[in-house]
């Protein structure tokens, strides 16, 4: 069971880099890049839909939410796309881990520019 779960984990990791350099490419449609935004940036938030430390449903988003999503964007990149990102993996797989942190200080950012707007509205109101 834990090694099945290892593999699935390996194998979601692998789709998400896909993803990552999908994103890059200029033939891939608008719509695609909006959900594989969308998907890197709830993987790399800091802020579920369900935290956490819910018990069992905390864990749902993780389980169901992510990989629907990947799936989904997977479905909307055309398939030649598909595989030269594929290849691209495979031929550069430390290339990818880099990318993880230009992504995740990107979300970051985002996060913190949210929430200053957020405490500025609440401190001037209107």
């Amino acid at each position: 069971m834990l090694k099945k779960l290892k593999n699935k984990t390996k194998e979601l990791k692998k789709q998400l880099s896909v993803l990552m350099i999908a994103y890059k490419d200029t033939r891939t449609p608008l719509l695609a890049k909006t959900l594989i935004g969308i998907t890197i940036g709830y993987l790399l938030s800091p802020i579920d839909l369900i935290p956490d430390f819910i018990p069992v449903l905390g864990l749902l988003d993780d389980l169901l939410i992510v990989p629907l999503l990947i799936t989904i964007s997977i479905k909307l990149i055309p398939e030649t796309i598909i595989i030269d990102a594929k290849a691209y993996v495979e031929a550069h797989p430390e290339m990818v881990k880099k990318s993880n942190w230009i992504f995740a200080i990107a979300i970051i950012i985002v996060w913190i520019v949210l929430i200053a707007l957020f405490v500025k509205k609440l401190k001037f109101g209107n």
